[in-house]
C-alpha cells in the first residue's frame, strides 16, 4: 500500500513540474507571436535537456491573397533558445523574424522546408528543396550566443547530384565535390574535389542573422 501511494505521489510530482516547465517555455514567448514548434536536446554538454522554439509573427498586415484568390499567412518565424539550469531556463538567443514565412511564395516550385535537428550538441537548421537539393547550417554553443561552425549544401537535378558544398568555419576549410558524370543518366555520380581556404574575420552568430535566405555562403 505504501509503495503504492509512493508511486502515485511520484507521479503526481512528476507531472506537476513539467505543467510548471511547460508554462516557464511558453512564458519566454513574447507578446504578438505564437508557438510554431519546438525541439529538445542536450546544447550545452551538460546532460540536461535544452529548448529551442520556433516562434511566428502574427500581424494581420502579413496576411495576403496569393495569385490563386487564397488567403495565406506571410509573417515570418523566429528562433528563441533556452538552456535548461535544473530549475529555470535562460533564454541565450532570441531572433524573431531570422526565418521566412512557411507560406512564401515558392515561385515555379513549392518553397524550402525549414526543419530543425539537436544532434551531438549541435543545433542544425536545416532548408529542404526537394529534387533541387538542400543547404544545411550547424551551430555550436558559445557561451552567450550560437556560432555557425559548418554550411552543407547539396544543388541537385531531380535524382543526380550536381555538386556539394562543405565548409568547416573551425578549420576554415571549404570543399566543393563537381559531379562531372551529372549529365549520364542512370551512371554513378563522379565527384571531382576542389579544397580551399576560408576568410573568416569573426564568428557567425545565430543572433545577429537577419535573414537566413540572405545568408550569401558563396562568398566564402
Amino acid at each position: 500500500m505504501k509503495l503504492n501511494l509512493l508511486f502515485v505521489s511520484l507521479i503526481i510530482l512528476s507531472s506537476s513540474f513539467c505543467k510548471a516547465q511547460n508554462k516557464e517555455i511558453s512564458q519566454n514567448i513574447p507578446e504578438g507571436y505564437v508557438l510554431f514548434s519546438e525541439y529538445y536536446g542536450d546544447l550545452n554538454n551538460d546532460g540536461l535537456e535544452d529548448c529551442v522554439l520556433v516562434v511566428k509573427d502574427t500581424r494581420n498586415v502579413n496576411i495576403v491573397t496569393n495569385k490563386y484568390n487564397d488567403d495565406v499567412d506571410r509573417n515570418r518565424r523566429g528562433i528563441i533558445i533556452l538552456l535548461n539550469k535544473e530549475f529555470v531556463y535562460e533564454v541565450i538567443v532570441e531572433n524573431l523574424d531570422c526565418f521566412s514565412s512557411e507560406n512564401e511564395n515558392g515561385g515555379v516550385y513549392f518553397p524550402p522546408q525549414l526543419s530543425f535537428n539537436i544532434s551531438n550538441q549541435k543545433l542544425e537548421i536545416h532548408y529542404s528543396h526537394g529534387r533541387y537539393g538542400y543547404w544545411k547550417y550547424i551551430f555550436e554553443y558559445d557561451k552567450y550566443d550560437f556560432n555557425l561552425i559548418g554550411y552543407e549544401s547539396s544543388a541537385n537535378s531531380g535524382p543526380v547530384v550536381n555538386y556539394k558544398t562543405s565548409i568547416n568555419f573551425l578549420t576554415q576549410k571549404k570543399l566543393i565535390s563537381e559531379n562531372t558524370n551529372e549529365n549520364l543518366e542512370g551512371e554513378v555520380e563522379v565527384f571531382k574535389e576542389s579544397w580551399s581556404t576560408i576568410n573568416l574575420d569573426r564568428p557567425i552568430k545565430l543572433s545577429e542573422i537577419k535573414d537566413f535566405q540572405e545568408l550569401d555562403m558563396s562568398m566564402f
